[in-house]
Formats: C-alpha cells, sequence, structure tokens
C-alpha cells in the first residue's frame, strides 16, 4: 500500500507539473494572439477623472473614470470613457491599450498572472488526481482489511474451542473427537 500511494503522489506531482505546462503555453499562445490585435496610444483626458476611486484588484492603483479623446487606427479620432489613476487632472497625456477598432481594450496579462494561473491550475490538477488517487486506495484497503477479518473469524472459529478448552458443538464430554 505504501508504494502505491507513493506511485499515486509521483502520479499527482507529474500531473499537476504537466496541466501547469499546458496552462502556460496556452497562455503565452493566447497573450501572442491579442497582442497582435491590441495598440498602445496616447490618449487625453477632456475632463477631470469621475466617481470615486475603486480598487480593481490587490495591489493595483486606485482607478477612476475620465473622459478623453485619442487617435487609432488610421488617425481616426475617437472619443470615450478611460480608466485612469485617481484624480487625474484635465489634459493630461494617459498611455491607454485599444483594439484594432480603436475601442479601449484590457492591457495584455502579465507573466506573473500568467505564472500564477499556470501555478493554480497545476496545484488544482494535482490535489484532484492525489486526491482521487489516495481515495481508490483507501477503499481498496477497507476492502481487504473486511476480508482479512472475515477470514480471522472464520479461523477463530476453528481455533477457539481447542484454545479455550470449550467443547465443540456436537460433541459430549469425556469423548475425545481429535
Amino acid at each position: 500500500m505504501r508504494a502505491a500511494l507513493i506511485f499515486v503522489l509521483l502520479t499527482s506531482l507529474i500531473c499537476g507539473a504537466v496541466a501547469a505546462g499546458v496552462l502556460w503555453s496556452a497562455g503565452v499562445q493566447a497573450d501572442r494572439e491579442r497582442a497582435a490585435h491590441r495598440h498602445q496610444v496616447q490618449a487625453t483626458t477632456t475632463g477631470p477623472a469621475k466617481d470615486p476611486p475603486r480598487i480593481t484588484r490587490s495591489g493595483a492603483t486606485p482607478e477612476a473614470v475620465a473622459p478623453a479623446v485619442w487617435e487609432h487606427p488610421d488617425d481616426v479620432r475617437r472619443t470615450g470613457a478611460i480608466q485612469v489613476p485617481a484624480r487625474t487632472p484635465e489634459g493630461r497625456t494617459v498611455t491607454i491599450w485599444v483594439g484594432d477598432t480603436g475601442a479601449p481594450a484590457r492591457p495584455p496579462v502579465s507573466a506573473a498572472d500568467r505564472a500564477l494561473t499556470a501555478l493554480a491550475g497545476g496545484t488544482l490538477a494535482a490535489a484532484a488526481v492525489g486526491a482521487i488517487g489516495a481515495g481508490s486506495l483507501g477503499l481498496v484497503r477497507r476492502r481487504t482489511e473486511a476480508r482479512r477479518m472475515v477470514a480471522w473469524e472464520q479461523e477463530w472459529e476453528q481455533v477457539e474451542p481447542v484454545w479455550s478448552g470449550r467443547l465443540r458443538r456436537g460433541s459430549a464430554p469425556g469423548t475425545d473427537d481429535d
């Protein structure tokens, strides 16, 4: 059982590593495809930042929304609301990401975010394979133990009357059945 458990744990680690590698590769490929359709442009705010600042994710700087103007593609002038640092004044130049049509788009995923996603996916895969394997081994052990206990009971029924000096069923005192 120990060897089987070690095999299950090694298998789960290998599956986790493979899953992390696949997720990393898929993330890199998706980022390449997105990067081909995302462009950085300079936008100029046409008004002050509005709305109270909100935290977009842990550790990120507070962002607000401000009206802005920018040009893309082919020098087509665009306007709209963009995310800017809190308290950005009117007339400030801000770098934004836009898609092929010139509409604001999310920036590409950072390598750290991609690594975190791959690590989380790999860990989840390793945990799932490990839990399934350990659960299966637990069931096998339980069934093996139950069979062993049934066999022990049957053997004890044979040995106990002789060992304890009690008579077996169907034998009379003073007879020697052995």
